[in-house]
């Protein structure tokens, strides 16, 4: 017995080395390849730690010439017997000199990435320095300004570096620029120098941050400090609208103390980082990104004016909640691999939501989560590449295809449901334990739900196997028997839209209207199928209403019933989860053909008083007016529909509901007597009595008689000298031989995009997509579709995360004939190895496409 005792302890003893020395050997050894590879990182993280990077760039003020730099990288290292791979996304002959530990060594570059021989190292500090011309693709480089973007892996791209999440490092950077430019960084500025028409700024040392989160941004910009709480926050922005100005800073100021406070509140820590900043960047790639201290916001999101409708405004509320909430959810606490990016997404949009919640109430709350996720998650989740919240990454190159609807949209429902489950408290509590443990670290989703666990009885691991870890949405059904005029029998059935059976454990209600009350049902669902046996014996009612509470996910039933009665529903909630049922149900092939539905909301136009509701229903009789509504009978219908919102738009009393139906009017006129109406409106700059045009309205209106005149010239130059603010005006000048009247112009415009200089403003780009592949000009732009998809790779690897999603939307979210579905069968079919997850960003936004070959037959 002691002996077997001790040979027992010897086997562990052995066994604990010999998986130490296994794992130690599985990435001792990682190979060279392109992007950082997960073996690479895991490696990394294991004999790296104690980073420092020291920059110092010196930026001319003409865009096109080189940036010349120096860097310095301080390291510990645990072993040095591999060569020390450094990111580098750039031409090895920009690397001018390398010296480590104070000795010059040779370039070696291979495959994006440095390599320092293990000879030249050694266990313990190391000093890496550099000096090159750095690579200017993520600086974003414009005539007088520039910012630097290095989500996901972008900032290999401008210098060395070890290009992972879990490598945290303090950052010393300097920046030495054109004279009367201002900068912003991570951190305040330590001092400055002026001298010779340049300008040399140094910076304090960072916090601890990713290199996706180091940014700066310098050029010509207007400055405003204030305080926000008891620090001293910066504005920088370059709008010249003084009335947007007027309007839009303080409020801005104003937005962040307050979600501020709340995280504070909420989370029980304080604000995580030194500094508080933005900048306000004209046509930014994304609506916001949130590097401490230098957050960047699209400047068309934050500057509104007097016209501004109350979607816009809580829009901004909600985008400057969803970027700070970043400090705590992904800056403080950060996702160990990429495939966990969701998770500081959805914390940013679920915390964002409840910022909005405590100030606009639960009422607007409910409804805005509503209308802002489910139909956004739903144009993903609906289609054959649907994938799941969770994903597997191999490489961070291939980060940006992660990104999408269902990480910012279906994850805060998901959220919504475990938050439900939990319980409001237990779940708070859950998650504040998870940022005090992980605080200035790095975790993963799998380190999250062990937490969250402890404070919950439910199996957590079994939900999480659905919600989280596959793709796709419960399809319901329900069957009613009746005895006389008394329920007999209720039962609701799920099953999957798509793909093998499972089952999404979550709640929802029904709501039984009847003629002088209503009753609501919750319904729990655990399983395939529940009979709601509370029911039995209840009189029938005139019509049900599910998900009448806007909680449930998935693909509800839709009583016709409730039809009839659709606009005078009192509850705006229970309107909007109608709304998007019908329409859901619509592309399904349910209950609704796209011409019947489209009159059934175009009822409503003058009814829905709810200014977000109504702009939900504008949005679905756009859609389906240009999708699923064949040329013929949408020219047949079109005066009508136009008469339709003409007069809805005259007996709506709020100027913001005035407005949402101008904009629809806008978006869907097409006769002689429309085009008329629309070019007084933009000539003689008088809207309608009641609405508020400013001038980014009247450029769009310009933008759109372009589009639909086969004869009207010189309105886009007319425009043009109507516009004060540079940065507009040069959005035009590019936006111009998109819409041009000559098809050769519009082809030359579209081959131009081929070369990557001239897709740098993201934004610019997919706008004029939408004009060139509008169905009013399909008959010229089909042939642009073919080389639209060959290109889809070649922008991945050179736009911004978002630009593939965005490009194969605005190239088709508009087609609907058999030529197009050809189009992407034969693309598909002749590239049968092709990128998996850039095949599910083609079928995700062709899924209207194919629907309508189905919807039009």
């Amino acid at each position: 017995m002691v002996f077997k005792k001790i040979y027992t302890r010897g086997i562990i003893l052995f066994l604990v080395i010999f998986n130490a020395v296994t794992a130690y050997a599985q990435i001792s050894a990682p190979a060279i390849e392109p992007g950082v590879s997960l073996a690479l990182a895991r490696y990394r993280h294991s004999v790296i730690s104690d980073i420092q990077y020291t920059l110092n760039f010196d930026i001319p003020a003409d865009k096109n010439k080189g940036i010349e730099a120096k860097e310095s990288i301080s390291l510990v290292l645990k072993h040095n017997d591999q060569p020390l791979q450094l990111d580098l996304k750039q031409s090895p002959g920009k690397v001018h000199a390398i010296q480590v530990n104070n000795k010059q060594v040779p370039v070696k570059w291979e495959q994006e990435h440095l390599l320092i021989a293990p000879g030249f190292l050694r266990v313990g500090k190391n000093t890496i320095s550099l000096q090159f011309t750095t690579g200017d693709q993520s600086l974003n480089r414009n005539d007088d300004y520039l910012y630097a973007l290095f989500v996901p892996d972008r900032a290999r791209t401008v210098f060395a570096c070890f290009d992972q999440p879990d490598l945290k490092a303090n950052y010393l950077l300097t920046l030495t620029v054109q004279a009367g430019w201002r900068a912003l960084a991570n951190v305040a500025i330590a001092d400055s120098i002026s001298q010779g028409g340049r300008t040399t700024y140094r910076f304090n040392k960072s916090d601890k941050l990713s290199t996706y989160l180091f940014s700066f941004a310098a050029g010509k910009f207007n400055s405003v400090k204030q305080l926000v709480g008891n620090r001293k926050a910066e504005f920088l922005y370059r709008e010249t609208d003084t009335t947007k100005t007027k309007l839009s800073i303080n409020p801005t100021f104003t937005a962040h103390k307050d979600a501020i406070d709340f995280l504070q509140q909420w989370t029980g820590i304080p604000f995580p980082f030194q500094k508080i900043g933005f900048i306000a960047i004209p046509d930014f790639q994304f609506g916001g990104m949130e590097h401490p201290g230098e957050v960047q916001y699209k400047a068309s999101a934050v500057f509104l004016d007097d016209g501004a409708t109350k979607d816009m405004i809580i829009s901004r509320s909600n985008l400057f909640s969803h970027e700070t909430a970043h400090m705590w959810f992904g800056d403080m606490v950060t996702m160990q691999w990429f495939n966990d990016v969701w998770m500081k997404e959805v914390f940013a949009n679920f915390m964002a939501d409840k910022i909005t919640e405590k100030l606009m109430g639960s009422e607007t709350f409910d409804l805005k989560f509503l209308q802002d996720h489910y139909p956004a998650a739903y144009s993903i989740d609906r289609t054959q590449g649907a994938n799941p919240i969770r994903q597997e990454l191999d490489n961070l190159k291939d980060a940006g295809s992660l990104y999408g609807n269902i990480i910012y949209h279906k994850a805060p429902i998901m959220m919504q449901q475990l938050e439900l489950l939990m319980g409001k408290e237990k779940f708070r509590q859950g998650i504040q334990e998870y940022l005090k443990k992980y605080a200035y670290g790095n975790a993963t989703w799998n380190d999250l739900i062990a937490i969250l666990s402890k404070h919950t009885t439910t199996d957590l691991y079994t939900w999480n196997k659905v919600w989280v870890n596959q793709p796709g949405r419960p399809v319901f059904d329900e069957k009613v028997s009746y005895t006389g005029n008394k329920i007999s029998d209720f039962k609701i059935t799920q099953h999957p839209e798509f793909g093998a059976m499972r089952v999404w454990p979550q709640s929802f209600n029904i709501t039984m209207v009847y003629p002088s009350y209503t009753k609501n049902i919750t319904v729990n669902m655990k399983g395939p199928s529940i009979d709601l046996k509370e029911v039995v014996g209840l009189d029938k009612p005139l019509y049900m209403v599910f998900n009448s509470n806007g909680i449930g996910y998935g693909l509800f039933p839709v009583d016709k019933g409730s039809t009839d009665s659709l606009f005078r529903i009192n509850n705006p909630l229970q309107r909007a989860s109608l709304y998007i049922s019908a329409y859901e149900n619509m592309l399904a092939g349910r209950y609704f053909k796209p011409q019947e539905l489209l009159s059934i909301f175009s009822k409503g136009l003058t009814l829905e008083k709810e200014e977000t509701n109504l702009r939900l229903l504008t949005g679905y009789i756009g859609n389906i007016y240009w999708e699923f509504i064949a040329p013929a009978d949408r020219n047949a219908m079109a005066a009508e529909l136009e008469e339709g919102l003409w007069s809805a738009l005259q007996q709506q009393d709020k100027p913001n509901n005035k407005k949402v139906l101008f904009r629809a009017y806008q978006d869907v006129y097409l006769t002689d007597a429309a085009k008329k109406n629309i070019y007084t409106i933009w000539q003689l700059q008088k809207p309608p009595l009641g609405v508020k045009l400013n001038e980014d309205d009247y450029t769009s209106l310009a933008l759109s008689i372009a589009l639909k005149s086969d004869s009207a010239t010189g309105v886009l130059q007319m425009q043009e000298t109507r516009i004060a603010n540079a940065d507009r005006k040069k959005r035009l000048e590019f936006l111009m031989p998109a819409l041009s009247l000559n098809e050769q112009e519009r082809d030359a415009f579209f081959n131009s995009l081929q070369e990557v200089k001239n897709r740098q403003k993201e934004a610019w780009v997919t706008t004029a997509l939408v004009y060139l592949h509008h169905p009013l000009r399909q008959k010229t732009s089909e042939k642009y579709l073919a080389k639209s998809l060959e290109m889809v790779e070649e922008i991945q690897k050179t736009g911004d995360i978002f630009f593939p999603q965005s490009w194969l939307q605005a190239v088709f979210g508009y087609y609907q004939d058999k030529q197009a579905a050809k189009v992407v069968n034969d693309f598909l079919n002749t590239h049968p190895h092709y990128n998996p997850k850039l095949k599910a960003k083609i079928l995700q936004n062709t899924d209207n496409l194919f629907r309508a070959q189905k919807l039009l037959n």
